[in-house]
């Protein structure tokens, strides 16, 4: 009962068909990593382009010794698509209210946080004080309470980001594909969107209420993105919130799935892993050391050579410092994750805490002392 509780759509949440959704599923349930030997590593390394099955080897622990080969294709491929180019980009939170609870989140709608909500003033002025450091490309994020950061009020932060930014993503609580199609013509180009985990049982029991809950409206939030013409959007699990190696390999499968559906699109993987936040310093990413980050990192580059890979501020300046170029093509820079923080004193709290609190020009420095080219517009509106 409580398994198909949390599989049914509520009233006003758009359904779009469930076909890539049940082909993840059924792969995902049938990945069994403990099955591979060297041998299908080395099979999956020598092939151009990786099946599902290859996909499972490489991300398996039969690859652990072969990481550093992966890490060689890893480079060919990304030199080979992206140039030895990086994006830079900061994220901006406008609100932090939220109307669900979830077990593993700083803005849990239960924690006891200082709640806040940026006015279209402050909002200015965050936006000013961003793109005064160069920045060109801006991540919009807010809690996922609709009560407080309604779709109009995210369409007046994506305007106002529009015009001084040549790229605006929005990482928010999942739309209707009416409402993406609305936010893209304000100026939004793409859409971020989580799906934590891919287990069903697992996603009932850290999703205890709130819209959040309805999994299948999560998992097809980047078709209903694309549906509404945005350009591109990102796909990634919280790893350590389950087993690592089963969500990676969910995830990949979501995306490869995506992009054979729709090849126009510009599909992208973020690597989160869990990270403590206020009232609950004790969440850390189980079993997910950056050894194993880096296995995951180089699977998605193997399996999607063109996707971009995102590396936040999650992680240690020394693991981001390395894995750009490698693996990862976008880092952000001068980041805070609390509601305002670049221009004004923060209005509310974090959602978790940060690893690298580097600027922009740290992040410039460290980009081009490695030998590669920071790249701050790779996109202009016409």
């Amino acid at each position: 009962m409580e398994y198909m509780e949390h599989m049914n759509y509520l009233d006003g949440m758009e359904a779009v068909s469930p076909d890539i959704m049940n082909r993840v599923l059924s792969l995902a349930g049938s990945y069994e990593y403990g099955k591979y030997a060297g041998k299908d590593v080395e099979r999956a390394l020598g092939k151009e382009l990786l099946t599902p099955d290859d996909y499972g080897a490489v991300l398996s622990p039969a690859a652990v010794p072969y990481l550093e080969e992966m890490a060689r294709k890893a480079l060919l491929e990304t030199r080979k698509h992206f140039g030895n180019s990086v994006c830079l980009f900061t994220p901006l939170y406008i609100s932090n209210y939220c109307e669900n609870e979830c077990v593993y989140c700083g803005f849990n709608c239960r924690n006891k946080i200082q709640r806040g909500r940026l006015s279209m003033e402050e909002m200015e002025e965050e936006l000013q004080a961003i793109a005064a450091t160069g920045l060109r490309e801006i991540l919009i994020l807010t809690g996922e309470a609709r009560n407080a950061s309604g779709v109009e009020y995210i369409g007046e932060a994506v305007k106002r980001a529009a015009r001084r930014f040549s790229t605006v993503g929005i990482e928010i609580y999942p739309l209707n594909s009416e409402e993406y199609a609305y936010l893209n013509k304000c100026g939004a180009d793409f859409v971020s969107v989580y799906q934590e985990t891919y287990n069903i049982d697992k996603y009932g029991q850290v999703h205890l209420r709130g819209p959040k809950r309805i999994f299948p409206y999560r998992f097809n939030a980047q078709e209903r993105a694309l549906l509404g013409g945005m350009r591109g959007v990102g796909i990634g699990a919280l790893l350590g919130l389950d087993d690592f190696r089963k969500d990676a390999f969910a995830a990949g499968m979501h995306a490869y799935f995506l992009q054979q559906k729709y090849p126009h699109a510009e599909i992208s993987f973020s690597v989160p892993r869990l990270r403590p936040y206020i009232n609950n310093s004790g969440s850390n990413p189980a079993g997910v050391h950056e050894r194993q980050l880096l296995q995951v990192m180089l699977a998605y580059r193997l399996l999607m050579p063109f996707a971009g890979i995102t590396i936040s501020t999650r992680e240690k300046p020394n693991f981001r410092d390395h894995i750009i170029g490698l693996a990862a093509t976008k880092i952000s820079a001068g980041v805070s994750v609390g509601v305002g923080g670049h221009k004004n004193r923060e209005k509310g709290d974090e959602q978790f805490e940060i690893s690298d609190s580097r600027s922009v020009g740290e992040i410039h420095e460290m980009i081009a002392g490695r030998g590669l080219q920071p790249v701050y517009t790779d996109y202009v509106r016409v």
